[in-house]
C-alpha cells in the first residue's frame, strides 16, 4: 500500500508517499488542485492500493473531496494530537508531510470525524446566521455608544430596537453628522436583520429530513436555532457510546491531573466543541426556567458551588438527557426531581 502525507495549504501542498517497507516513492510540492493530485495518481504503482491523510483546518473539506473522489482513501488528522505525538524543534512542509505518511503507515494517526459534504453544506448556513448576529450585535453597541456620546438615555427597561424603543430613537433630532450616522446605522441594522431571517428560512429547510432535530425541539430550553446547531455538530449519534462521550466532545466535563498519588480537578475541556458548549449552556439558561427538574437540580448545586459551576453542571445533565432522546430516538419526557445521597457525583470545578 501507498501511503501519502499531506502538508496541505491554501495554494500549495507538499506530499511525501512512502511504500509498506517506509521507503519514499514520491517526494514534492503540488498546488492544492484536483488535476495536480489526478497527475501525481499516474505516477504512483499502479498495482497498489493508496490511503492519505491531512490535518484538519479551516479549508480542508474541498481537498479531502478531491482525493475521495480520486481514490486516495483519505483521513483527516487531528492538528492538536498530532502536534504532541511528532512536534519536533525542526518544523518544515516536507517534515510535517513525512511525519504525516509515517504516522498514518504503522495505523496511529490520531482521526476526527468527517462530516458528509451534505452535513458541511448545513453547518455554513448556521454559521452564517451565527457571524450574522454577531454583526447585529456589533451594529447595537454602536448606537448605543453615539447615544451615550450625545448625552442621550432612554427610559429604563426600553428596547431601542423594538416598539416604542424604536420609535423613540426615530424621534430624536441630533446634530450633523451624528443624525446622518445614527440613521445609516438604523438602516444597516434593519438590512442584517432581515438577512438573519432569511437565513433562519433556509435553516428550517435544511433540517426538514434531519433525523435528530425533532426530539432535540421537545428538551427544555431547546429551541429552533440550538436545536439546529446541536443536531448539525453531533451528525451521527452513533459515534458516541455512551453521554459521557459526548460530554467529554462538548466541553463539559472537567480535565483531571493525577500523579504521584495525588489528583487535582482543572477547568473544563479546552479542546472540544465550542459550538456544542454554547449551544447547551445557553439553552440551560433558559432550561432551568421551565423545568421543574432541571431547575431543582441546578438551584441544588448553586447553594453549594455557586452560579457558574452550577450551570455548567446542568449543561452536563442536558446534554446526558439529549444524548438519550437522540440514542432512542424519543421525546423528552419531564420528571420530578428525585435526590439520591451520592447521586450527583463531582461536581465541574
Amino acid at each position: 500500500m501507498i501511503h501519502l502525507g499531506i502538508d496541505h495549504h491554501k495554494k500549495y501542498c507538499h506530499v511525501v508517499a512512502l511504500n509498506d517497507k517506509a521507503e519514499i516513492v514520491w517526494d514534492g510540492r503540488l498546488a492544492s488542485e484536483r488535476r495536480a493530485f489526478a497527475e501525481l495518481k499516474k505516477q504512483l504503482p499502479q498495482d497498489e492500493p493508496i490511503q492519505s491523510v491531512l490535518e484538519a483546518g479551516w479549508n480542508w473539506g474541498k481537498l479531502y473531496d478531491a482525493l475521495h473522489e480520486l481514490g486516495f482513501n483519505p483521513k483527516l488528522a487531528n492538528p492538536l494530537k498530532t502536534r504532541l505525538i511528532a512536534e519536533s524543534y525542526v518544523k518544515t512542509d516536507r517534515i510535517d508531510a513525512l511525519v504525516h505518511a509515517q504516522l498514518l503507515r504503522v495505523g496511529m494517526t490520531p482521526l476526527v470525524h468527517v462530516p458528509t459534504p451534505e452535513q458541511r453544506d448545513q453547518k455554513n448556513v448556521l454559521r452564517r446566521r451565527i457571524w450574522l448576529v454577531r454583526i447585529r450585535t456589533a451594529l447595537k453597541n454602536r448606537i448605543h455608544a453615539l447615544l451615550d456620546r450625545n448625552h442621550l438615555e432612554p427610559r429604563a427597561a426600553l428596547d431601542l430596537f423594538a416598539g416604542r424603543g424604536r420609535n423613540w430613537i426615530d424621534g430624536l433630532q441630533l446634530r450633523d453628522p451624528e443624525d446622518r450616522l445614527l440613521k445609516a446605522e438604523r438602516a444597516l441594522l434593519d438590512e442584517v436583520a432581515e438577512h438573519i431571517r432569511q437565513t433562519e428560512k433556509w435553516i428550517a429547510e435544511e433540517l426538514k429530513t434531519n433525523a435528530l432535530f425533532p426530539n432535540l425541539m421537545t428538551l427544555p430550553g431547546v429551541g429552533r436555532i440550538l436545536g439546529a446547531v446541536i443536531a448539525l455538530e453531533v451528525g451521527d449519534i452513533d459515534r458516541f457510546l455512551c453521554a459521557e462521550r459526548l460530554c467529554s466532545y462538548s466541553g463539559l466535563v472537567s480535565s483531571t491531573y493525577s500523579s504521584g498519588g495525588k489528583t487535582r480537578h482543572g477547568g473544563l475541556i479546552p479542546t472540544s466543541n465550542a459550538y456544542l458548549r454554547f449551544a447547551y449552556v445557553e439553552a440551560t439558561w433558559s432550561a432551568i426556567r421551565v423545568s421543574p427538574y432541571l431547575r431543582a437540580f441546578y438551584q441544588r448545586l448553586k447553594l453549594r458551588v455557586g452560579t457558574s459551576k452550577a450551570i455548567v453542571a446542568t449543561a452536563r445533565k442536558l446534554c446526558e438527557i439529549s444524548f438519550y432522546c437522540m440514542k432512542q430516538q424519543r421525546a423528552y419526557i419531564e420528571k420530578p426531581y428525585r435526590f439520591r445521597s451520592g447521586s450527583l457525583g463531582r461536581v465541574l470545578t
